[in-house]
């Protein structure tokens, strides 16, 4: 049996559809959208979940010098009010991070926040006020969307923060939990969870 030219060039897509091959199909792929919906579902659980505070703890005793380090550089950039490690220098002039030629400022100086920030494992410094006290802060997790993020840092402050929790471990089985919360760790050094 000889095939014509056009029977020849018919393909996948011209074939006749039968019912058992759309219905076979269409179960695939539900399935397939099931089992990735379920697979983001997982991967959000998981990474929503803060690191316990035990192991902030000892990242922050390993890296102690270096947290002072970049709080005592801080301090003395007044005009400085966040350095991350891939966008920049925010000033107190600029208003978003830039890189530090764009705001005058030192790029051996940025460079050194950097090393430290990355030797300490966080990406962010920045100073904040709240009820006339200076904070610092190191990040250190944060994770979610939107509004509903959640961050936890390493911070340094002048004042004794009111709103102080035993232990973030606690913190975090509370349903009801306040916002902005500190933990002690020792002198001016607090974890910070803001939600």
């Amino acid at each position: 049996m000889q095939l014509t030219a056009k029977e020849s060039m018919l393909g996948f897509w011209d074939a006749p559809l039968k019912g058992r091959t759309i219905l076979k199909t269409g179960i695939i792929l539900l399935g397939l959208l099931v089992g990735a919906v379920g697979a983001l579902w997982a991967f959000m659980s998981f990474s929503m979940k803060p690191p316990q505070e035990k192991k902030l703890i000892e990242n922050f005793q390993a890296h102690h010098a270096a947290y002072e380090r970049v709080r005592d550089m801080l301090l003395a950039d007044q005009q400085v009010k966040a350095v991350y490690t891939g966008a920049g220098v925010e000033t107190t002039i600029s208003g978003l991070p830039h890189k530090p030629a764009e705001v005058s400022f030192p790029i051996s100086r940025y460079n050194e926040y950097v090393a430290l920030l990355k030797g300490i494992g966080s990406g962010a410094v920045f100073r904040y006020d709240e009820q006339n006290a200076q904070i610092i802060c190191f990040n250190a997790w944060g994770a979610g969307w939107g509004a509903d993020t959640r961050h936890v840092g390493v911070c340094s402050t002048d004042h004794k923060p009111t709103n102080q929790v035993a232990s973030l471990d606690d913190y975090y089985r509370d349903p009801k939990r306040p916002r902005n919360v500190f933990r002690h760790i020792e002198g001016t050094w607090y974890l910070r969870a803001d939600r």
